[in-house]
């Protein structure tokens, strides 16, 4: 019974470390197409009125890198996935938070929380579901 215990909290803990590096991976993700997103804004290829929306598709995308590097590694789940999302979403909320010093979701955060959470949720859907094994097909003779 101690060996289960031990298999049972090396899995979770090796989860946990899946979906903390997955958000990182999220954020890096996130932000190398929000790098493309600012030099294509700036090249005057895209217009400015469409910084939101790149920056919610930068979080749909990251939320989904991010979930399905986490989902591989805690053997696939939709709560890893939304797990990886909101781990996204506290990062920009931090990051967002130390270089402007204020708080307000009102101002767009939620639809960055939205975008982070939805692209979790579709790598999770996407990456987890193995099913059932396959059975045996019985000939008739």
């Amino acid at each position: 019974m101690r060996k289960r215990e031990e298999e049972q909290s090396a899995r979770l803990i090796r989860c946990g470390v899946g979906i903390l590096l997955g958000g990182v991976m999220a954020l890096a993700i996130c932000c190398l197409f929000l790098l493309g997103a600012s030099v294509a804004i700036s090249s005057g290829v895209v217009g400015e009125g469409l910084i939101y929306q790149l920056t919610i598709v930068g979080c749909v995308l990251g939320g989904f890198g991010g979930g399905m590097f986490a989902a591989r590694q805690c053997s696939g789940a939709l709560l890893t996935g939304l797990a990886v999302g909101g781990v996204l979403f506290l990062l920009l909320l931090t990051i967002g938070t130390l270089f402007f010093q204020t708080i307000e979701l009102e101002a767009g955060g939620i639809g960055l929380l939205c975008g982070g959470l939805c692209g979790g949720a579709l790598a999770g859907l996407l990456n987890g579901g193995k099913g059932r094994p396959a059975r045996k097909k019985y000939r008739k003779r």
